[in-house]
């Protein structure tokens, strides 16, 4: 982020604009809409600055901009759409004090003008660095489309009410009550009774708030599927975005993590195979915790929760401790490997069945049906399965498993540092070896990546090369 968003006070102060043509006509248009004095020097005013200037709307200086002219300025643009007057102006309003602005020249900018889809007091910006203005210029279209006209009146009524409500506790209980208010209370009355009936509706909304029993807590049990955040499910991505307290494992991406509320209390409760780990029962605890405490709490397990993720003892705990769950299930780690290599999990005429094995579990590795496994054309996806993959060798070839059994391992799936490591039953072990894979990676047994996903990874390569 080469550019940090804020939102600079201008009410009351000086906005200086340097030019008198389209690109300045562009900037005023936007700054007319703020409670800013604008000051306009420009030798060949347009028209329509000159009409602005004769409604009071700003105040026209028509000449050249000169040292001084932009003193006690918060905000300077240049806007003359000449190279060498824009760069002159720029060096007198710096001289000036003023942050600069130079229309169409990112380089010599101290700041940038965002995109912005106005409902007073509800202001969106959005910004590309001036690395894509059309892409910023269709997101504001599609946000002008989807956020009602009403949207800021609602605002500028509840920031009247906004002491009142503090009779409410802080956190979950005021933004409950802000949430209905919104995109519920508020709306339906101006849609029944009109703009004016608004302020009751929402002093019957805060009494009926006032009134209700401490709110209890929740908890969720979500998955954040492989690791890609446009993996999530629209359920998870709702419950990071009003969670309390985020309790999540080693194996849930940053990225993902971005996507919670910023207030929310965020909570590693990673355990890693073989080394550091919270214990099962101090996360049980912790979830308890936090809930008995009024929280919605989500528990975010990569994957899918229902898959190797001791969903049963937490759900067991809650139910100890009288607290409500529900489950929002996830994309398994197996769904996105396979799909990374191009193939299914199941197959007509080949298997009619796939199995999810554990490489290991609390006693260590885990045995399975080695038997049965070991029949050509099974399909096995195997998590947790690189410590174990000389002991799985040993098993299946033991139990007469064929040597050129195709095996993949899948790290980091659906991850934009996914690596494939494609062998088969007999090599398995020294391959997987020589490829040191670091992150979680899924073992896929009786299955190749197909042709086309291998020649596809291939074109990649020589396009980023």
């Amino acid at each position: 982020m080469k550019h940090f968003p804020v939102f600079v006070a201008v009410e009351g102060r000086r906005i200086v604009v340097s030019g008198g043509g389209e690109a300045a006509v562009a900037k005023l248009r936007l700054l007319l809409k703020t409670e800013a004095h604008l000051s306009v020097f420009a030798a060949a005013p347009c028209p329509l600055i000159r009409q602005w200037a004769d409604a009071g709307k700003l105040t026209l200086h028509p000449r050249a901009l000169e040292p001084g002219d932009a003193m006690c300025a918060v905000l300077f643009y240049a806007a003359n759409e000449d190279e060498a007057e824009d760069a002159r102006v720029a060096a007198l309003a710096h001289g000036d004090g003023a942050r600069v602005n130079i229309v169409d020249n990112l380089a010599d900018s101290q700041f940038i003008t965002p995109a912005i889809v106005d409902r007073d007091p509800v202001t969106v910006a959005i910004g590309t660095e001036g690395a894509a203005p059309v892409l910023a210029r269709a997101i504001k279209r599609d946000l002008e489309e989807r956020l009602p006209a009403t949207l800021g009146p609602l605002a500028w009524i509840g920031k009247a009410f906004r002491s009142v409500v503090e009779a409410l506790p802080m956190g979950r209980a005021r933004r409950d009550f802000w949430s209905e208010y919104y995109f519920k209370t508020g709306p339906q009355a101006i849609e029944e009774e009109g703009l004016d009936a608004v302020p009751s509706a929402l002093e019957a909304l805060l009494n009926t708030h006032l009134s209700a029993s401490e709110k209890e807590g929740f908890v969720e049990l979500v998955g954040a599927g492989p690791g890609d955040p446009d993996l999530l499910t629209l359920k998870a991505r709702k419950a990071l975005d009003v969670a309390d307290v985020v309790i999540h494992d080693r194996l849930v991406t940053p990225e993902i993590l971005e996507l919670a509320r910023r207030e929310a209390l965020v909570i590693d409760a990673g355990k890693e195979g073989f080394g550091k780990a919270m214990a099962q029962d101090d996360i049980n605890a912790l979830i308890v915790e936090h809930a008995h405490a009024g929280a919605h709490v989500v528990r975010l397990k990569a994957g899918d929760p229902t898959v190797f993720g001791r969903l049963d003892e937490e759900i067991e705990a809650c139910d100890a401790a009288n607290i409500t769950w529900r489950i929002i299930p996830g994309i398994t780690a197996a769904s996105a490997a396979v799909a990374g290599i191009g193939q299914s999990l199941t197959k007509r005429q080949r298997n009619a069945s796939v199995r999810l094995l554990t490489g290991h579990d609390m006693k260590g590795f885990a045995d399975h049906d080695w038997r049965t496994l070991a029949r050509s054309g099974e399909v096995a996806a195997i998590y947790m399965g690189k410590r174990s993959a000389r002991f799985i060798q040993g098993r299946l070839m033991m139990h007469g498993a064929q040597p050129d059994t195709p095996v993949t391992f899948v790290e980091n799936a659906s991850r934009p540092d996914q690596r494939i490591v494609a062998t088969t039953l007999s090599q398995m072990a020294n391959d997987l070896s020589v490829a040191a894979l670091t992150g979680p990676a899924l073992t896929l047994y009786g299955l190749a990546p197909r042709a086309a996903m291998v020649a596809l990874k291939d074109i990649q390569k020589k396009e980023f090369a």
